[in-house]
């Protein structure tokens, strides 16, 4: 049998991490209602570009402004009675109070005439029953005064109580109108005018498509190659010819145990919007790991039973071996293990060849028989 034969070769490569995958947001939220109410309001749909800070959805804030109005009397009634006038304005100490002050002031009489009372009646000038008017009298000033500081104290936490509410029920006047919390594109439009949602209702979804982040799956022996910061040549279905550049910027610190890879993510720069989330994406990451390697043509290769082997031949006889493959370098594949450097490998006729077979080498330009 005659045959072609090719020498096992090395060659000093940049190894590089080829993986598919697909391009993700680099943001996406799901934009609900914090209040309830009917829409009256829907200013934005599929597919539209949005700023942040940018009014997308009304909510009817009738309701919510009469129970502003409502709680700001509340407030207002509160701090009057506190002698306040203003909403910033706080009881730094209670003994600094009206009512206190008073009943502080009728403690401090009513101890003085207590002591009095009780001289004149050391001294046998008054009688008894007048000590006892005024021990009775001290003791009351001494509840009022006791009686006052509690109620200033709860008043004091009813305004604080009632400003809580007030700054819960602006705020939720303010929900009312949906406003973006960042740059992006609309999604998904799930509300229409007149609609009624409740709190938690899903109103639109929104994506942030510059920069998009490439997701790719990298086989765990490469672990040591891939670095932060790497360049990854990108490349689509839908821009054939055309090539993306992104930068690697984010590696899992864990191997997915069923499939013996892990994440890697690469920005993707998308000012004009021409990438799409979603889309299937090929990209190529040049690492700094240099290798000597060996190669065969692919064509040596034959796939049999499970199994790749070459074919060796020495002293024109056939040495079938099983061997283990490594990358592919355009019409070359790598040999990781099953041949040496400069041994010859058949390159025709593989699917006749087994160990033991005779054949004859000729040279690769003529066609074997």
């Amino acid at each position: 049998m005659k045959v072609n034969v090719v020498a096992v070769s090395t060659r000093t490569v940049q190894r590089v991490v080829e993986s598919v995958g697909t391009l993700f947001p680099f943001d996406e939220t799901i934009i609900s209602a914090e209040i309830e109410g009917r829409v009256d309001e829907v200013k934005v749909d599929l597919g539209d570009q949005i700023t942040k800070g940018q009014v997308l959805v009304h909510i009817s804030d009738e309701e919510q402004r009469y129970l502003l109005a409502q709680n700001e009397a509340q407030f207002r009634m509160s701090m009057e009675r506190l002698g306040l006038k203003n909403e910033k304005d706080r009881i730094k100490d209670v003994r600094d109070t009206s009512e206190v002050r008073k009943a502080q002031a009728d403690l401090v009489d009513a101890e003085q005439h207590h002591k009095r009372v009780r001289n004149l009646v050391d001294q046998g000038i008054a009688a008894q029953a007048d000590l006892d008017q005024a021990q009775a009298r001290f003791k009351v000033a001494q509840a009022n005064h006791e009686q006052a500081m509690n109620q200033i104290r709860n008043l004091i936490q009813e305004v604080e109580r009632f400003k809580a509410s007030l700054d819960m029920q602006r705020k939720k006047l303010r929900d009312a109108t949906v406003i973006a919390p960042f740059d992006a594109h609309v999604k998904d439009r799930q509300v229409t005018v007149g609609q009624y949602v409740r709190a938690n209702s899903p109103l639109l979804t929104l994506v942030k498509i510059d920069p998009l982040r490439l997701r790719l799956e990298v086989p765990e022996r490469m672990a040591p190659w891939v670095k932060n910061g790497q360049v990854a040549e990108i490349s689509l279905e839908a821009f054939e010819g055309k090539l993306f550049r992104g930068k690697v910027w984010r590696i899992s610190p864990t191997v997915d145990q069923s499939k013996r890879t892990f994440v890697v993510e690469a920005l993707v720069a998308n000012p004009g919007g021409a990438l799409k989330p979603g889309s299937y994406a090929r990209a190529k990451v040049p690492t700094d790991k240099t290798d000597t390697i060996r190669l065969i043509p692919v064509r040596a290769v034959n796939y049999i039973f499970g199994s790749n082997k070459a074919y060796i031949i020495k002293n024109q006889t056939v040495e079938a071996r099983e061997v283990k493959l490594g990358d592919r370098f355009d019409e070359d594949v790598e040999i990781i293990s099953g041949v040496n450097e400069g041994e010859s490998v058949a390159t025709t006729e593989l699917s006749r060849l087994d160990s033991g077979t005779r054949v004859q080498i000729v040279p690769a330009e003529k066609k074997a028989d």
